[in-house]
């Protein structure tokens, strides 16, 4: 059984997520273990067409989040609920969106979505929320280390590590078809779950070309400890890239690739090395956002990864309105998400990896990054 990982085992040297990793490409193949709960969820017992509805999501540290709040508002409106759509603090603690779900059970929300600050502290909003009477839905971020997490929806996260893993070496051997190439490694927040995910799915791909030496990250810092980037900001990863540009790449030495996670730390990276008057090397990314896509097509950032933000709120208000009709919603895959406590039900969309060779191709339907595809 694939398991994602809670912020403690993210947390730990890199050597047991690579282990952990290959376990999870093994599981990906159908060699399952036992897990440590059952896949069970609420049962569907369906309420008033017209109820409560609470989504509680973090700060808006990224243009998907400030997006997905917009989509949650007009979308449970057109499906007839009413909505309590909130956001944690700027300030990025877990304290905001604790009080944010107690207030939500509070009113009486017959379903709470949940994107959380921090997937470790709100296994006592869970339980009130459960003991209310409420569905609770983790999504985007797995919530950990409670049973009361009825269902879990998002990208299959593990696979979009895997996606910019292997984007990272298109892009160098593009530019450069023999190794050895010298990287440098950065991961998201470490109260994010799914940080450690991002990471591991990654290193499943890099590892063995790391073990081979045809990776090579010049700092040496491969622990998730020291590579990862607290509450997902720009100004933390674009300070660690320029302490990495003095410390290993002052002299002739060649960055050749930064795995980012993320495409707004992706942009940090890059002015990081703009800064430094050096060329600037393949650097990954994820969301698809409007200023990481028009530095793919001007030829900075090379890759990003498309979650249609759109796509994962429709699917989850269809998750709302099947439980409100008293249906079991849809499920994809019922053995993954062991969250500590249980085996989470979940619903996975696919991500898609977008270059300039694809970008037009795959926001061919999105009408604000389509056109600024057209070249």
């Amino acid at each position: 059984m694939r398991k994602y990982l809670t912020r403690s085992l993210a947390m730990i040297g890199v050597a047991a997520l690579l282990t952990l990793s290959t376990a999870c490409s093994n599981e990906r193949e159908g060699e399952t273990t036992a897990g440590t709960g059952t896949g069970s969820a609420a049962p569907a017992k369906g309420f008033a067409a017209d109820a409560l509805i609470g989504v509680a999501l973090p700060s808006k540290t990224s243009e998907n989040w400030v997006l997905a709040g917009d989509l949650f508002t007009n979308g449970l409106k057109e499906a007839g609920f009413q909505s309590d759509v909130q956001y944690a603090g700027a300030s990025t603690t877990v304290a905001d969106q604790q009080a944010q779900i107690s207030a939500m059970v509070t009113k009486g929300a017959k379903v709470i979505v949940i994107g959380a600050t921090d997937a470790a502290q709100l296994s006592t909003q869970v339980a009130q929320a459960k003991q209310a009477g409420a569905v609770v839905i983790a999504y985007d971020r797995l919530i950990v280390n409670t049973a009361d997490v009825d269902y879990y929806i998002a990208f299959d996260n593990f696979k979009v590590g895997q996606l910019q893993g292997q984007a990272l070496l298109d892009g160098m051997k593009a530019k450069k078809p023999e190794g050895p190439w010298t990287v440098e490694l950065f991961s998201g927040s470490p109260d994010d779950n799914n940080s450690g995910v991002f990471f591991n799915g990654a290193m499943d791909v890099l590892k063995p070309l790391i073990d081979k030496g045809d990776v090579v990250v010049g700092s040496g810092q491969t622990d998730i400890k020291q590579t990862a980037i607290q509450g997902w900001k720009a100004e933390n990863a674009q300070q660690r890239m320029d302490s990495l540009l003095t410390s290993t790449y002052n002299g002739s030495k060649t960055l050749d690739g930064v795995l980012s996670p993320n495409d707004t730390l992706a942009r940090a990276i890059i002015t990081s090395v703009k800064s430094a008057g050096k060329d600037i090397p393949v650097v990954t990314g994820q969301d698809s956002e409007v200023e990481s896509v028009k530095s793919i097509m001007a030829g900075e950032q090379y890759s990003t990864i498309n979650k249609d933000t759109r796509k994962l709120v429709a699917e989850t208000v269809n998750m709302v309105k099947s439980l409100q009709a008293g249906n079991a919603p849809t499920i994809n895959d019922t053995n993954s998400y062991d969250n500590g406590s249980k085996v989470v039900p979940a619903y996975l969309l696919p991500p898609v990896i977008v270059t300039k060779d694809n970008a037009a191709e795959s926001y061919a339907n999105d009408p604000k990054l389509a056109p600024l595809t057209q070249q």
